[in-house]
């Protein structure tokens, strides 16, 4: 197994992936807690992968309670430098329709009551996040969406509500004033964790609805959601399986040195604890 592991977060349907020849089942232990799940290590088509189901195997983790830190350090320990999420969201545009593909480059965090950096309890980094998505991932995720032929929308903002509940009819309206694109509960804490981690982030936002704003469709409901989850998780496999050999070894986007000149708490004022706890991700710029 080649430290150049590609990660993928599967949400909402991708609990698993056809063809992922796995070698090994691995949990990971970390100072954060448990992950969803064990991290399936493997091989698609003939590139490293590791596979993670944010909601774990079978759907029991709501989005509220899954542990985004210690997915996502797991993720940074078994040696994993990009991660693909896949996601289902609502759509908040009249021209995203349920099937349709938005590869997202943008967040708003709508959430409440998540724990949402690593750095806390003696130490202080402050993470550029203004272009929150890694530039490479994102041209070549568009690209494989429309190699496979699929109905792509290259850039667009998501808007992480706290859930489980869908939005309100009131609140559904406040955020397509805001010019969002889509909506969901999962991918801002994942993408804000593993710029801190230095791991390259983007999303394959899969469209189910229209959310609850379009007067002429029918409300949100979770039944109808996955029946259109089901369809679309085709079309993202397909592009996993494009984007793959497609993904260099080398990284050479920004974030691959996003701390570099983010921690700002005095080297002699973090704790031995603190860099014990941190060291897979503060060890290249803390002794």
């Amino acid at each position: 197994m080649t430290k150049q592991l590609v990660g993928i977060i599967g949400g909402s349907g991708l609990y698993e992936i056809e063809g992922l020849k796995i070698k090994e089942e691995r949990i990971v232990e970390t100072p954060f807690g448990k992950p969803s799940d064990a991290i399936s290590l493997g091989t698609l088509d003939g590139r490293d992968i590791a596979f993670l189901p944010r909601h774990g195997r079978g759907h029991f983790i709501a989005p509220h309670e899954i542990n985004y830190r210690a997915n996502i350090y797991a993720l940074k320990l078994v040696g994993i430098e990009r991660i693909i999420s896949v996601s289902a969201v609502g759509s908040m545009k009249e021209s995203i329709h349920p099937g349709d593909i938005v590869i997202v480059d943008q967040f708003i965090d709508r959430t409440k009551v998540r724990l949402q950096t690593f750095f806390s309890d003696g130490i202080v980094a402050h993470v550029s996040f203004a272009d929150p998505v890694c530039p490479t991932l994102f041209d070549q995720l568009s690209q494989s969406a429309r190699n496979v032929g699929a109905k792509v929308h290259r850039g667009g903002t998501y808007v992480c509500i706290e859930g489980p509940m869908f939005s309100s009819r009131a609140e559904s309206h406040v955020y397509r004033s805001w010019e969002t694109d889509v909506i969901g509960m999962t991918n801002y804490q994942e993408a804000k964790l593993a710029r801190e981690a230095e791991i390259c982030y983007a999303t394959v936002a899969l469209s189910t609805d229209y959310d609850c704003w379009h007067e002429t469709e029918e409300d949100v409901d979770a039944m109808k959601v996955v029946e259109v989850m089901n369809k679309n998780v085709i079309t993202a496999k397909r592009i996993l399986k494009d984007v793959l050999p497609q993904i260099p070894v080398e990284r050479k986007c920004h974030c691959a040195v996003a701390l570099k000149n983010a921690i700002v708490t005095d080297r002699s004022k973090i704790t031995d604890e603190v860099k014990r706890r941190l060291k897979p991700i503060i060890g290249r710029y803390v002794e």
